[in-house]
């Protein structure tokens, strides 16, 4: 605590203190995409399974043909033709080859792959007699050996890992066909103020059209959570208490509730005078994202009270509910990828508080990449069109004044 603000670590400890991992369930792969695995994956399968063949070729025994040249030819009788899928075995004997193509079970009797290239008729002469024009550099060439990858039995990937495009791939290649993965998180935005119109729709004076809404609920779904509703309710506290009841009984119970706007100083803030009594109210040592709200309710709901700023909003989601998020579902990581790049230009930082600033990566020099502000605003927390530029935030520590260019800079790569 310093000059009464929290630090952002308290404010994440007290958050993630918090956290019950969610129940899990047992899907095939498909249905697993995006979900975070929540068992370890054992191989049932070895990756690969069986020797096979990396070229398009012949399966030789390496001492046929360890002499061959272009200048003494070796040719071998073509006994057999393997096409992948093939279960085919022809025993191999002296002089003999089978041709073989890639992925195809490598005859136990032969141990090295010749490949078209390396043969005078190639291909459109290959059924009768290989003739090998080039030694083998070693026996074993062009053969992929069973379980060089993957044995059966080994751990293919731990719990806590997202499952991905290629996880899922890695998963089946190990012939696994269902794993554990974890719930979703169900999800209630709620975000408040009087002001607010859905946009497209006529506004008087003194109204803005709803952003944060749309904002919390993309984030919440690229966190792996499932938003179950989105609304906008005013500053008078009915709607307020009738969301806020929605969302913590019955069947529609959220597991997580993320509110935008109500939780600062001012005479109508409706998510303070609702909840003042369920939720801790802060303020936090960062910029922007200084008011933070956050509890537990009765209903085992967490609710997250985050500033009505699109980029204060924006920044409190990444730093205290994605990561909620995330441990609900047993991620292992927590963290975004980050980089420590030199910024390529000057700005200001708030005294004693952290800055996470919208920011984008400078890549025309691909040996020398660099940081700066996704707009010449720099961090005001009311620039929504600054987090439709920014790609990273760039997060600069309490005790620095000014960065200068060249200075090196935390960045917190945005991806998903």
């Amino acid at each position: 605590m310093s000059g009464g603000l929290r630090t952002v670590e308290d404010q994440l400890a007290d958050v993630l203190a918090a956290v019950r991992p969610l129940p899990t369930r047992t899907a095939g792969l498909a249905d697993g995409a995006g979900c975070v695995l929540r068992e370890a994956a054992i191989a049932r399968g070895g990756i690969p399974d069986f020797d096979n063949s990396a070229m398009d070729g012949f399966a030789v025994r390496f001492d046929d043909v360890a002499t061959a040249s272009a200048e003494r030819p070796v040719d071998l009788a073509v006994i057999a033709d393997l096409p992948a899928g093939t279960a085919d075995d022809p025993h191999l004997t002296p002089g003999e080859a089978a041709r073989i193509m890639t992925g195809s079970p490598v005859p136990s009797s032969a141990d090295t792959i010749v490949p078209f290239e390396d043969t005078a008729g190639g291909l459109d002469d290959s059924l009768t007699t290989a003739r090998v024009l080039a030694a083998p550099a070693r026996r074993g060439m062009f053969v992929r050996r069973a379980h060089d990858d993957i044995r059966p039995g080994d751990t293919v990937l731990d719990a806590g890992t997202l499952l991905g495009p290629r996880q899922l791939a890695a998963l089946a290649a190990a012939d696994i066909a269902r794993v554990t993965i974890s719930e979703s998180p169900r999800v209630v935005v709620i975000s408040t103020g009087s002001e607010l119109v859905e946009p497209g729709f006529p506004r008087i004076r003194g109204q803005i059209p709803e952003s944060n809404g749309l904002l919390l609920e993309a984030l919440s779904r690229q966190a792996g959570g499932t938003v179950i509703r989105r609304v906008h309710v005013d500053d008078g506290g009915a709607a307020f208490r009738h969301e806020i009841a929605a969302a913590t009984t019955g069947g529609s119970r959220a597991d997580v509730v993320i509110t935008s706007g109500g939780v600062s100083a001012g005479a109508y803030e409706v998510v303070k005078t609702e909840l003042g009594d369920a939720l801790r109210f802060s303020r936090v040592a960062m910029q922007p994202g200084k008011p933070q709200a956050f509890g537990v309710l009765p209903s085992g709901t967490l609710v997250f009270g985050l500033p009505g700023n699109p980029v204060s909003a924006a920044v409190s989601f990444e730093v205290f509910v994605r990561p909620a998020l995330l441990a609900l579902q047993g991620r292992s990581d927590l963290r975004r990828p980050a980089l420590r790049l030199p910024a390529a230009e000057s700005w200001r930082t708030p005294p004693g508080r952290r800055q996470y600033l919208p920011a984008v990566v400078d890549r025309t020099d691909p040996a020398g990449w660099s940081v700066r502000p996704a707009t010449p605003g720099g961090s005001g927390s009311h620039l929504a069109g600054a987090l439709a530029l920014a790609e990273a935030y760039a997060v600069v520590p309490e005790e620095t004044a000014v960065v200068e260019p060249g200075d090196l800079i935390d960045v917190v790569l945005l991806e998903g």
